[in-house]
């Protein structure tokens, strides 16, 4: 992918994989290091193993971030940004790329993040057999399983955001074009399976914070399956199918060791403070998978934060416990009032203005103000106002929970599990406690609570997808408050914001420099 600039390879220095999160230090320069002769060692192979898991903290240093995109994209949230800003995330949030023709490439970024994270992997998959693994040998197929996992991660998101994209296994320097969807799913689902079967059958507390677990692989091929299932209206990937899906999850459920905190709110770092009640922590049993962060990063190319949560804050104004950030997914009133006053999942997840009391004064700086922010990843500030952490932009430290146990219950359920009805209420109940039990759930039951469990965690969007484009279009188009809507221009009516969605089929615009830079190799989506 020379062609395509998309590649810088950079293994990160490792000081221990321990218990603590901040793993993670500075880019290698050592020319050596960069060179596939370099790897003889296990030590050398953590060392590159390492530089596959900082990947997926700059995926979306430099660019549009998934979590942010998909609640734009969805029915959850309104573009919003700056009044003064460009028009960016209303071209997202519409579809339509005339609301921002200059924004024709605001994912360029992304797609190098993930192509960076992807060279990583497939350097280090490709160099294993070099390593003179001595009484080590049963670290071989861990990090392999571990470096694929990490690969199928990000041809998931990618597949996901722009349908077809080079499938690359091996560091190549190619101008590749691009796959068919089939293609990219059979061997995400081949990762998965792979590190799904070489990852050991031990109780997550007995692993490593941070890194890819069996529960892991098998939760994320679920997820998969559930959305090439839905949306291309496929009963199997290969060797999986609605069957292996379900015996993945439910082995997650028996014999993984996770559960559900019992209170949601102390899943939240803002909640938790707003609520005065104890933060679950990083590493509680109820995270599956997350992508760690940390503040110790600097702008001399070695960001390991959070760049990601300044879009979802107050704009302008901190307001203890919420730092002021820039505006983006405000979210729509009509969702912050599908929740009933007694579902804990309100508090925990939307900022309300008015109903916390908060004296904010800049609505007016704020597009498609709707007096409700994002909550579970908003900066925070302390008392006086002031951010937390140094920098603000770069500094912030939550880890992005990419797989929660909930998500896992409420799969099975999904998938057909003879515990549905006990899957869902766990959830359910958790939620609001004292709710009568359910006797038995349908498809809509779990779809409904699955939009209130996972608001602000991006995957509201592809819930919708994967019901079908026709449902996923509707469904956006008739639960948008379309008179929030403000592209500078004359904004969509809910006809027209349905055609827009069917007419891209739901898929992102393919950036035009990425499309220049392989020559036209790259095509672009349609409607794009």
């Amino acid at each position: 992918m020379k062609k395509y600039k998309l590649i810088a390879l950079a293994l990160i220095a490792m000081i221990s994989f321990n218990s603590c999160k901040k793993f993670l230090t500075t880019e290698l320069t050592d020319a050596k290091k960069t060179n596939t002769t370099y790897y003889k060692t296990p030590a050398d192979a953590l060392t590159a193993l390492v530089g596959c898991y900082n990947g997926l903290d700059l995926i979306w240093n430099n660019g549009v971030a998934m979590p942010v995109a998909s609640e734009v994209f969805s029915d959850n949230c309104f573009g919003a940004t700056g009044a003064s800003d460009g028009y960016g995330y209303q071209l997202m949030d519409e579809f339509n790329k005339t609301v921002s023709p200059s924004d024709n490439s605001m994912f360029s970024g992304t797609w190098k993040g993930y192509y960076q994270a992807i060279y990583r992997c497939n350097v280090l998959l490709g160099s294993l057999d070099q390593v003179s693994w001595g009484d080590s040998t049963a670290l071989k197929p861990k990090y392999e399983a571990e470096a694929k996992f990490i690969r199928a991660f990000c041809y998931f998101d990618m597949v996901r955001l722009w349908e077809k994209v080079p499938l690359l296994t091996e560091p190549s320097l190619a101008n590749v074009a691009q796959s068919e969807p089939a293609l990219t799913y059979a061997q995400i689902m081949t990762d998965l399976r792979f590190a799904a079967n070489n990852l050991p059958s031990v109780s997550y507390s007995a692993t490593t914070n941070g890194r890819v677990t069996k529960w892991a692989a098998e939760s994320l091929l679920a997820r998969a399956y559930l959305f090439y299932a839905g949306y291309y209206a496929q009963s199997a990937i290969g060797a999986e199918t609605s069957a292996t899906a379900l015996a993945a999850v439910e082995d997650v459920i028996a014999h993984s060791g996770h559960g559900l905190v019992g209170d949601f709110t102390t899943l939240w770092p803002a909640a938790s403070i707003a609520k005065d009640v104890t933060y679950a922590g990083e590493a509680n049993q109820e995270v599956v998978f997350s992508i760690k962060y940390s503040s110790t990063g600097d702008y001399n190319g070695n960001i390991t934060g959070n760049t990601w949560m300044v879009m979802e804050g107050v704009r302008e104004e901190s307001h203890y416990p919420y730092q002021y950030g820039w505006g983006a997914c405000s979210v729509d009133p009509k969702l912050y009032h599908t929740f009933t006053s007694a579902d804990s999942r309100q508090f925990a997840s939307v900022i309300a203005i008015s109903e916390e009391n908060i004296p904010f004064s800049l609505a007016s700086h704020n597009r498609e103000y709707t007096g409700y922010y994002l909550k579970k990843y908003s900066p925070i500030c302390d008392k006086t106002g002031t951010s937390i952490v140094t920098n603000f932009m770069i500094g912030q430290y939550q880890d992005y929970f990419a797989i929660r146990y909930s998500d896992v219950l409420l799969m099975a359920a999904e998938l057909g599990s003879s515990n549905a009805a006990t899957y869902y209420n766990l959830v359910h109940q958790r939620a609001i406690p004292g709710a009568p039990a359910a006797a038995s759930v349908s498809k809509a039951d779990i779809l409904s609570e699955r939009q209130l469990e996972f608001v602000g965690e991006g995957i509201r969007y592809w819930d919708l997808m994967r019901q079908g484009l026709a449902t996923a279009a509707s469904t956006i188009a008739a639960n948008t408050t379309v008179s929030f809507l403000n592209d500078g221009a004359t904004p969509p009516s809910a006809a027209q914001l349905q055609s827009n969605i069917t007419t891209t089929r739901g898929f992102q615009q393919i950036p035009d420099d990425q499309i220049t830079l392989s020559s036209g190799v790259l095509k672009q989506n349609a409607g794009w």
